[in-house]
């Protein structure tokens, strides 16, 4: 079945290729994969009405960055948050609990199992409890105002689902991304 199916070979065969790159490649890599996640989030703040449909994208750099290398992908993360810092500081409440926590949690989850449906659960929970982090712990609607700030079973619920099916959307592009951009990382 298509969930269950393993795609570790993918993965693998692109961590091997990965590493054969210098050490100064690889850094330089996840410094451009910073950038672009940087600008790709920061297009929220800056575009009035198109900018919020091209700031989901900022989650395709950091995920990238995190399947080839965790190490490499959590410095990635962490360098957006500071270059958003400079950009746009507005985006700092967003990008770390939703966007760029799913590609930071999905990567790892792409580094560490095997099979699809275990690496999109995983991905969905990271966003979940970033988005659920942001509605509860720091009372920011992150959702709008038809969510209610008291904590809700159904709403947590909602916000998996929804997840679950965002998530299983990336992990797809990425494979396909993966495979498309196997000619930057040699």
């Amino acid at each position: 079945m298509y969930l269950f199916k393993s795609i570790y070979e993918d993965v693998r065969n692109a961590h091997l290729v990965y590493k054969k790159n210098s050490k100064t490649k690889r850094l330089v890599l996840t410094a451009l994969f910073a950038s672009i996640a940087a600008v790709l989030q920061a297009a929220g703040g800056l575009l009035p009405v198109l900018g919020y449909f091209i700031s989901p994208f900022a989650t395709a750099p950091i995920l990238y960055c995190s399947m080839l290398s965790l190490p490499l992908g959590a410095m990635s993360y962490f360098l957006t948050n500071l270059l958003l810092l400079i950009l746009q500081p507005s985006e700092l409440i967003v990008f770390p609990f939703t966007t760029g926590l799913l590609g930071l949690g999905t990567g790892a989850a792409f580094y560490f199992f095997k099979r699809r449906i275990t690496i999109i659960a995983a991905g969905a929970g990271f966003l979940t409890i970033g988005i659920i982090s942001l509605l509860y712990i720091f009372k920011f609607p992150v959702l709008g105002p038809a969510v209610s700030a008291s904590f809700s079973y159904l709403t947590t619920g909602s916000i998996f689902l929804f997840s679950f099916i965002y998530n299983w959307i990336w992990v797809d592009i990425a494979l396909i991304l993966l495979k498309r951009l196997k000619k930057i990382i040699t």
